[in-house]
């Protein structure tokens, strides 16, 4: 299966799947940004990429491998990508931060390099990613405006924030630890996999035909 994790900059996600590598066995973890970002880098090379990766996730699926891959691509780009519907089981975790903690961290990382507008940009982009875990009809131009003409947005477009297969999972990580939020993310995998192999994913194969 493919487990996203996803948020704006500096919730935690990288450190996050980093602490996890050693801790859960077949599972490999990939960053969405790996294989080079341009410097024009807009919504559509985001669906392109989010879709590359499907496809390898796929192939690590035939060797019965599941994936944790991180990124800023929600769930709603993840299942209008062409072949999500091929994975066997997809998961999301909205890896979250507060907005004062977030501008912290950033300014802290990258040395107080962002003028306050595009702190301010970072920022509301986290708060579009829990408005949109939480309700699929939350702005959903944010993601379709601009994309990728493969994208098939009509696969959730009917959704709403009752259906069970629009389910991601809230890590908040303002004031824990590392440790602490490492904790919590192991035992979602888990929790994930174990769903999956008992049958119980909301978004295990075959939730694209499913009656909303």
């Amino acid at each position: 299966m493919l487990l996203i994790l996803t948020g704006s900059s500096c919730s935690g996600k990288t450190t996050l799947a980093r602490a996890l590598d050693d801790r859960v066995p077949g599972v490999v973890i990939h960053d969405h940004d790996e294989i080079g970002v341009p410097e024009d880098a807009d919504t559509e090379w985001r669906n392109r990429t989010t879709e590359q990766w499907i496809r390898q996730a796929l192939e690590y699926q035939d060797r019965g491998l599941d994936v944790v891959l991180t990124g800023q691509s929600p769930l709603g780009e993840v299942l209008a990508s062409p072949s999500a519907p091929q994975l066997d089981g997809i998961a999301v975790c909205l890896v979250h931060v507060a907005d004062e903690e977030r501008r912290r961290r950033l300014d802290r990382r990258d040395d107080g390099r962002w003028p306050p507008a595009v702190l301010d940009s970072f920022v509301g982009w986290g708060a579009w990613h829990r408005g949109h875990a939480e309700d699929p009809r939350y702005r959903p131009d944010v993601i379709i405006d601009g994309s990728w003409a493969e994208m098939a947005w009509d696969r959730w477009s009917t959704w709403t924030k009752e259906d069970r297969r629009w389910d991601t999972y809230l890590l908040d990580t303002t004031g824990r630890s590392i440790a602490e939020s490492v904790d919590d993310l192991e035992h979602w995998v888990m929790g994930q996999r174990a769903a999956h192999r008992s049958g119980q994913l909301a978004l295990s194969k075959g939730w694209v035909d499913v009656e909303p």
